[in-house]
């Protein structure tokens, strides 16, 4: 039995959510609305401040699909509620991040600036350190999925370097670094 499919769901104040026809979730909030279709043989229900998922059998897609609803719905429910934030750090010498109006620009060794355009939803915000070695971007948005994989795209642009430590990388992230050449004596 699914043990995360089983918990109810709290709505805070201020939001509210809806089943309408397809079994689509809609929950709207502070921060924006969300939508979400959920498997067609789960059962939502909204009752005395809470959200349950009923599945009809104990058949395995049934049981997969019973913490995948209550999942994204929980994601979604904290989404327009509270929001998302996800931080990447730059480390490396010359390397630097700046808002440009909506656009995020980074400068990161190649012979370009690269130009990140964020979707519906999403925003970024940088802030550097004092001694302006590492910068900070932090990605933010009511979608946990979108925040998430925006995040991702940037730190592909550049990754960790496994010898120097150069690149970009999530926030609180420890990159092992390798030892390199070694001279022979």
């Amino acid at each position: 039995m699914s043990r995360i499919g089983q918990k109810p769901i709290s709505i805070p104040s201020g939001v509210t959510i809806t089943v309408s026809d397809g079994n689509i979730v809609t929950v709207k909030g502070p921060k924006g609305e969300l939508s979400q279709p959920v498997h067609a043989d789960l059962k939502v229900i909204i009752e005395d401040g809470a959200v349950r998922i009923e599945r009809p059998t104990e058949q395995a897609r049934h049981r997969s699909q019973h913490g995948l609803a209550r999942t994204l719905i929980q994601n979604m429910v904290t989404g327009v509620s509270e929001g998302y934030r996800k931080g990447l750090e730059i480390h490396g010498v010359g390397y630097r991040a700046q808002v440009t109006g909506r656009d995020l620009v980074l400068n990161l060794g190649f012979s370009h600036p690269v130009t990140i355009t964020p979707p519906d939803g999403i925003s970024f915000e940088v802030t550097q350190e004092e001694r302006g070695r590492v910068n900070r971007i932090y990605v933010a948005g009511i979608d946990k999925q979108k925040v998430g994989q925006i995040a991702a795209d940037i730190r592909r642009i550049r990754k960790p370097d496994p010898y120097k430590g150069k690149g970009i990388r999530y926030e609180g992230e420890v990159v092992k670094l390798k030892q390199g050449k070694r001279a022979t004596a």
